[in-house]
């Protein structure tokens, strides 16, 4: 059985989360960041989307809800150790329909809307009941994704 090291993996990590190089990989430069990082989106699930599922899966579908885009870089995502979590609080926009829906799951995707595939997923550490006015919050460093 194989494995990866710890450092090429928070390498893959910072690649991937921060938009950081990692040198030496096939040659000096190695495998480069994008030349605009953009971001990666956070969706919100009444279910576990499954590991088949796209983001589109049991995704919210409250009044106004939309998914958050997190900035590539140490601003959005703190990468330590084989770890990742949001460096900030994630603030989705407030429910502007009557009704309530329960949040259980999130997902980290590459795109802002449609089935993207879904990089990574977890569970909330406490479900979300949404309401009218209500805007869901991931708390900084509450989101925990382990390379």
């Amino acid at each position: 059985m194989s494995s990866i090291s710890n450092v090429f993996a928070n390498e893959l990590a910072l690649l991937l989360f921060n938009n950081t190089d990692i040198a030496n990989v096939g040659d000096v430069a190695g495998l480069q960041n994008s030349a605009s990082a953009g971001s990666l989106y956070l969706a919100l699930h009444t279910a576990d989307p499954g590991d088949a599922g796209t983001a589109t899966t049991s995704e919210a579908a409250y009044g106004s809800y939309a998914r958050v885009g997190v900035a590539r870089s140490g601003a959005g995502w703190t990468v330590s150790s084989r770890n990742v979590t949001n460096a900030a609080d994630i603030v989705f926009p407030t429910r502007s329909d009557v009704g309530t829906e329960v949040l259980t799951h999130w997902a980290i995707v590459k795109e802002t809307s449609g089935a993207s595939i879904i990089l990574f997923k977890g569970s909330l550490s406490d479900s979300l009941s949404v309401t009218l006015n209500i805007a869901p919050r991931i708390t900084a460093g509450s989101l925990d994704v382990n390379f």
